[in-house]
């Protein structure tokens, strides 16, 4: 019970270190976001000349109509002008129906009878999503983390086709994730990740190509399974290297036997070849000791060098 609550802590305090470093990405992140106050100042600055322009006209005339006159001519102004970024599109609708895709830039419109009902933006962006306790082949509960990168290529497609496009991207991106770990085992999940990606990328690009969405790549960040199926793991990874490394040992000796065996027929075919080698194992030995060698019989007898001649 002491090591299950134990491990249990353990992969409660992996789980928060997790998302505090994620919430530590997210914000140096968003320190460096752009921003449209250059397209708010443009409007404010618009509205106050477009007052004041019209109101010193008709300072002659000075009442509270004249000032109405010159708060209205303001809002036209303001309605009718507009600017968008480098980087943004807008769809501009007339009396209910699509019209035209504006930006970047100045643009016009019809104020009452034209406007903007969406503003994309189409660079490049990356959302996090995934998949909890997503069931494997082997019936396993994983947690996946992956990164999605995408962007709007058809912004006319993005307003029309699909109500809230970043929010159908993220969850057909989480759908074919739990499909693509369903079809694999918990032991091929890591292996194949680089396959995952490229799958859930295929699967993605098809389905959002007729939204006018491209996806670019897919990339699993991290795969995590329960505490004591990882134990489990370990122990099998073990139990593997211990089983390798106990049959290349027991091939080494079956060669070195095999060896010894064909050693031995030459020392049964040529007698004097085993005096050598007694020989030789006699100036290994001596050959760092400074003591008196003592060797058996048999052996000073193969030391006999005379015998190699006769």
């Amino acid at each position: 019970m002491g090591k299950s609550k134990k491990g249990e802590r353990e992969s409660e305090e992996t789980y928060h270190q997790a998302e505090d470093m994620r919430r530590i990405e997210l914000s140096e992140i968003d320190e460096n976001k752009t921003t449209r106050n250059g397209a708010y100042i443009f409007s404010s600055v618009l509205f106050v000349i477009s007052f004041f322009l019209v109101f010193i006209i008709t300072f002659s005339w000075l009442s509270i109509w004249t000032v109405a006159a010159s708060l209205l001519f303001a809002i036209l102004c303001t309605l009718s002008i507009r600017i968008t970024m480098q980087w943004e599109s807008v769809a501009v609708l007339r009396f209910g129906k699509f019209n035209r895709i504006a930006g970047p830039g100045l643009y016009f419109c019809i104020p009452i009878a034209e406007f903007v009902t969406i503003r994309v933006d189409q660079r490049i962006k990356t959302a996090s999503f995934s998949a909890e306790a997503a069931l494997t082949a082997d019936l396993v509960p994983v947690d996946v983390d992956a990164i999605l990168f995408w962007m709007v290529w058809s912004a006319k497609k993005a307003c029309l086709e699909v109500d809230n496009y970043p929010r159908a991207v993220l969850r057909s991106a989480q759908t074919a994730l739990r499909d693509a770990i369903g079809q694999l085992n918990i032991a091929d999940l890591s292996v194949r990740r680089r396959q995952i990606d490229r799958e859930l990328e295929e699967i993605l690009a098809k389905k959002c190509e007729r939204w006018g969405i491209t996806v670019l790549s897919v990339e699993i960040r991290d795969i995590m399974i329960p505490h004591d199926l990882q134990n489990a793991l370990s122990r099998e990874a073990q139990a593997e290297r211990e089983r390798n490394a106990r049959v290349i040992l027991a091939e080494v000796e079956k060669d070195i036997s095999e060896m010894y065996i064909e050693a031995a027929k030459v020392y049964e075919q040529y007698p004097l070849a085993i005096n050598l080698r007694a020989m030789n194992l006699a100036y290994e030995s001596a050959k760092e000791g400074k003591g008196v060698l003592l060797a058996p019989t048999s052996l000073a007898e193969g030391l006999d060098v005379s015998k190699l001649f006769k």
